[in-house]
């Protein structure tokens, strides 16, 4: 059985995680960024417009700001991801720490897509997927991407409303976790363990299944296709 109390970094001691793998990391965030992402589009962006100031380092929503760090930043023209830290803008050191601090923990991991400063865009390697390792590694973060003329720029918020990084319900839970394995490529057991484990959900295995127990149990269902275990199923434990 497993839980864990603390919603703040991905939690990933005692789930077996490759640290040096990008999809096994990824697959470890995903679940809980997902989760943070969707209450911050409802609680704190609320459709209104952005506008972004790099000199005082902050975003603001309407009339909410925010403090902010400079992630990173795509391409169109190249189509590339430059990350923060690699800092061609010359911001000031306070603005990129936590682009740095990802940076560090690439190299502790031998994890190559967090200390390579430039590479080409792609399904797997993008500003949405490189935000949601570094804001899923750090916390109480959450991202936002900020297009402009010449690509888009990511950048990490703070002070948001504690409600953001709330835990989900059953029914939020079975609807992101089936967002994420259709679109995203994950390693299934990896992002169930670690979305659970952050949402303070304890689960327990069963044969080859898990039962997460909020108000009302889930059953998470895998099956294995040569040597991909996926989920099969998610459905409510009745009786």
């Amino acid at each position: 059985m497993s839980e864990n109390n603390s919603r703040n970094e991905v939690p990933i001691t005692g789930i077996d995680v490759d640290l040096s793998n990008y999809i096994h990391v990824f697959s470890a965030c995903l679940g809980k960024m997902i989760a943070i992402q969707n209450a911050m589009s409802e609680l704190v962006v609320k459709n209104r417009n952005w506008n972004i100031d790099f000199s005082r380092g902050v975003i603001a929503f309407g009339d909410d700001e925010y403090p902010v760090q400079f992630l990173g930043s795509e391409s169109n023209s190249s189509n590339t991801w430059l990350w923060g830290w690699e800092n061609v803008n010359n911001f000031p050191d306070e603005l990129i720490g936590m682009a740095r601090y990802t940076k560090e923990i690439g190299k502790q991991w031998d994890l190559q897509p967090l200390t390579v400063a430039e590479f080409d865009l792609n399904d797997a390697f993008n500003g949405h997927n490189l935000s949601i390792i570094a804001c899923g590694l750090s916390k109480n973060y959450v991202y936002y991407r900020c297009p402009h003329a010449n690509g888009a720029a990511f950048v990490a918020l703070t002070g948001v409303d504690e409600k953001v990084f709330a835990p989900v319900t059953a029914p939020a839970f079975a609807s992101i976790t089936t967002q994420c394995i259709q679109q995203f490529p994950v390693d299934h057991r990896i992002f169930t363990e670690c979305f659970l484990t952050w949402n303070g959900t304890a689960y327990e295995w069963v044969d080859n299944n898990i039962i997460a127990h909020f108000e009302q149990d889930l059953c998470i269902e895998f099956e294995k296709i040569e040597d991909f275990i996926r989920i099969s199923s998610i459905k409510s434990v009745t009786g």
